[in-house]
C-alpha cells in the first residue's frame, strides 16, 4: 500500500525574524514573501504585519525594524486587487464590507509605519508601486537601489493615489506630486530621492553589508540617537554609488508649468497637447490621455483639499474616497482592463473630464456609514 504524500505547507506570506545586535538587543526584520505576485500587498499580509509591528514597537529589546521583500523583482507592486474586484462586481453601489475592511486595515498599517516610534528601514528594491509606496513612504529610512522603479499608477485602474498619497504627494517640491498623480510617471532611484519618497541609494549587492553593520552597531534604545546611527551606516553603505540623473529634476520647471493654476481643465489641456523629445515625459502625457477622467478629477480635488490636513485626517478622507470609488464604475472597469481581461481598453464613465460635475466629486467623498474604528482614533 502506497503511503499518501503530504502536500508541502505553503510558506507564510510574511516572514519574521529577529536579528541579534549588541548587548542582547534585536532588530526586527519583516519580509514580504509572495515573489510570484511581485509581493502584492494582500489582506493576509496586512493582518500579519500590523500586530507584529505593534509588538516590536512595545518590546524594549527591539531597537528597530527593517521591512524588505523576497525575490529580486519587486518590493511590492501594489495592493492585491483580485478579491476586491469580485466584491465590486457583487456589491456595485451597495455597501461593500470587504472593501471597508480592505482599506481600513491597509491604511491602519500605513499610519503605523508613519508613526513608528523606533528606526524603521524600508528596503525598496525593484518594483515599488501603489500600496508598496504606501508601505515605504512612512518609514524613517527609505532605501532605493539602482533597480528601483517606483510609481503611483492608479489613474490606469480608475482609482487615485491612496495609501496616504494625498498627503505625501502634496508635500513634494513644486507640483511634482500632482504630476505623478495625473500621469503615473515611472520614477528611478534619483527621482524618488529628489521628490522625497526615498532617502538613500544603496546598491542591492551591499544589502548583506548593511545587515552586518546593523548587527554590529551600538544601539542605545533612544529613538533619536538610533535613527542617527542608522542614517550613518546607510550613508557609509551608499558611498560611491551614483544613479542616473533625475528626470523629475531635469523637467522640474516644465512640470510646474504643466500643473500650474487651479483649473483642472487647463491642466488637462496642456497634458493632452504635450509634445516632448524626451520619451519619459511624453509617456507621462500619453498615460494621462488614456487614464480615467474620474481618477484625474478626484486626485485634483484631493490635492486642493488636503493642504492643511493632518496625516490622520487625510487617511480618514481617503477611506471615504476609496469606498466612493468602489461604489462607482471606473475602479472595477480599470481592474478588469489591466489585471483581469488585460485588454488595456477600459471604457471610462464619465468618458471626459468635461463631463464630471461637482456632485460627482462630492459623491465620491461623502461619508458612507460609520468611520472604520481602526481609523477613527488616529491622531
Amino acid at each position: 500500500m502506497t503511503e499518501p504524500v503530504a502536500e508541502p505547507l505553503a510558506e507564510p506570506v510574511v516572514l519574521f525574524e529577529d536579528l541579534p545586535v549588541a548587548d542582547g538587543k534585536r532588530f526586527g526584520i519583516a519580509t514580504l514573501n509572495s515573489p510570484a505576485s511581485l509581493n502584492s500587498l494582500s489582506v493576509d499580509m496586512v493582518r500579519l504585519l500590523t500586530p507584529k509591528l505593534r509588538a516590536w514597537a512595545e518590546d524594549d529589546g527591539v531597537v528597530g525594524v527593517m521591512l524588505q521583500a523576497a525575490g529580486e523583482k519587486a518590493f511590492c507592486a501594489g495592493g492585491d486587487l483580485r478579491q476586491l474586484y469580485r466584491t465590486l462586481l457583487d456589491c456595485g453601489a451597495n455597501r461593500n464590507e470587504y472593501a471597508e475592511r480592505f482599506f481600513a486595515e491597509e491604511y491602519e498599517l500605513d499610519y503605523l509605519i508613519h508613526t513608528f516610534p523606533k528606526p524603521f528601514l524600508c528596503w525598496g528594491h525593484g518594483i515599488v508601486m501603489g500600496g508598496g509606496v504606501g508601505l515605504m513612504a512612512g518609514a524613517s529610512h527609505r532605501v532605493v537601489t539602482l533597480q528601483t522603479r517606483l510609481a503611483m499608477p492608479e489613474i490606469n485602474i480608475g482609482l487615485y493615489p491612496d495609501v496616504g498619497g494625498s498627503w505625501f504627494l502634496r508635500r513634494m517640491p513644486g507640483r511634482i506630486g500632482l504630476f505623478l498623480a495625473l500621469t503615473a510617471a515611472n520614477l528611478a532611484a534619483s527621482d524618488a530621492i529628489f521628490c522625497g519618497l526615498a532617502d538613500r541609494l544603496v546598491p542591492q549587492e551591499r544589502k548583506a553589508d548593511v545587515l552586518q553593520a546593523i548587527a554590529a552597531a551600538d544601539w542605545r534604545r533612544d529613538p533619536a540617537a538610533d535613527r542617527s546611527t542608522l542614517s550613518r551606516l546607510l550613508a557609509r553603505a551608499g558611498e560611491g554609488s551614483v544613479a542616473p540623473p533625475s528626470k523629475l529634476r531635469e523637467h522640474f520647471d516644465v512640470i510646474n508649468g504643466l500643473m500650474a493654476g487651479d483649473d483642472l481643465a487647463d491642466i488637462a489641456s496642456r497634458l493632452r497637447t504635450l509634445q516632448s523629445d524626451d520619451p519619459w515625459l511624453q509617456a507621462a502625457g500619453d498615460t494621462f490621455r488614456k487614464g480615467s477622467p474620474s481618477s484625474a478629477a478626484l486626485s485634483f480635488a484631493l490635492w486642493q483639499r488636503v493642504h492643511r490636513m493632518s496625516l490622520a485626517e487625510v487617511f480618514r478622507l481617503e477611506y471615504w474616497a476609496s469606498l466612493g470609488f468602489c461604489a462607482n464604475q471606473d475602479f472595477a472597469e480599470g481592474i478588469r482592463a489591466v489585471l483581469v481581461d488585460k485588454d488595456r481598453k477600459p471604457k471610462w464613465n464619465p468618458a471626459s473630464i468635461d463631463d464630471i460635475t461637482p456632485a460627482f466629486i462630492e459623491d465620491h467623498l461623502r461619508e458612507r456609514g460609520e468611520m472604520a474604528p481602526e481609523l477613527a482614533g488616529l491622531k
